[in-house]
């Protein structure tokens, strides 16, 4: 479905520490490495 988007600033075994983009000193969110899909945004994004 999706949901905001994240910035990891750590990696562990398993499992990685992110938090929301636009808001780096906000909350850390630790996450299951199995439960998140990797994203990657090329040239220009959008919906119309």
């Amino acid at each position: 479905m999706g949901g905001p988007k994240l910035k990891v600033i750590e990696v562990n075994e398993d499992h990685i520490v992110a938090v929301q983009v636009g808001n780096e000193q906000g909350e850390k969110l630790i996450l299951k490495a199995a439960d998140v899909t990797p994203y990657c945004e090329e040239g220009d994004f959008g919906v119309c």
